[in-house]
């Protein structure tokens, strides 16, 4: 049985730490499309801030059962990232984004430098600072981030259906793509549908790679995860993947807390 969750949270991020240490904090930047009051709603229709733009569909469910299922801390936001992108640094051209693929987004268009400031004061800061605390209190080995993305984008279908994504530290990376066969028939690819050049391995650079965690980026086709059967199929899938790959490294989810077997 897993312990009893603890739970902090703000505007900004919400954060879930089970009883008991785990070697695994997994991490989802982009949890949730909600824009607090006082935004207007950035100018959006209810269709873009529904659509992948706005947020990263089904990877929130995902990363909670991923996080159960290993007694692991989660760490998600709980902002739309078109307020500010998580995974981005504050200078990041993209990290307040004026246009996301083929939409505009109005309230973005006119940001002076103290609206903008205090987007990241509102938003970035307070998950970047969550983030240290949490990895200063558990000191877990291996840090998960999960991702979904549009199976089409700019009207170009993708076949890869996940990605394994990594920067300059490939090592976990390394250990999961050697046991895709073990675990999954479906398409996965290194560094794809992004990669760092993309700028999108930011949590990874600033959290884990300076720590000398085992990190590795997940990115999973939304139309893969649509509804909450699929979701737990694909965290119960992952979970067995990771914990194979971090076998490599002696790294060993306590045996009352492993993934269940089918």
């Amino acid at each position: 049985m897993h312990g009893a969750a603890l739970t902090f949270e703000n505007e900004a991020f919400k954060v879930q730490t089970p009883k008991g240490a785990s070697p695994v904090v997994v991490v989802c930047e982009h949890a949730c499309n909600t824009i607090p009051d006082g935004f207007a709603g950035l100018g959006l229709d209810e269709t873009v801030r529904q659509s992948h733009v706005a947020w990263d569909p089904g990877a929130l469910p995902v990363a909670q059962t991923l996080a159960t299922t290993l007694n692991a801390v989660l760490i998600h936001g709980a902002a739309s990232r078109l307020l500010f992108d998580c995974n981005r640094p504050p200078d990041a051209t993209d990290a307040v984004p004026k246009k996301s693929e083929i939409y505009d987004i109005p309230g973005n268009q006119t940001l002076t430098d103290a609206q903008r400031a205090e987007r990241v004061s509102r938003f970035h800061d307070p998950f970047r600072d969550a983030m240290r605390v949490l990895l200063d209190q558990q000191v877990p080995k291996v840090l998960i981030t999960i991702h979904s993305f549009t199976p089409i984008y700019f009207d170009r279908m993708r076949d890869v259906e996940i990605g394994v994504l990594h920067d300059a530290d490939s090592r976990f990376a390394d250990a999961m793509l050697n046991k895709v066969a073990d675990h999954t028939q479906l398409d996965v690819q290194r560094n794809d549908p992004y990669g760092p050049e993309h700028g999108v391995t930011h949590t990874l650079k600033a959290h884990a790679i300076p720590r000398g965690m085992l990190n590795v980026m997940l990115e999973i086709r939304n139309d893969l995860i649509p509804d909450s059967e699929s979701q737990q199929a694909m965290a119960g899938m992952l979970a067995h993947w990771i914990t194979d790959a971090m076998a490599d490294y002696g790294i060993t989810i306590p045996q009352s807390e492993a993934p269940c077997q089918d």
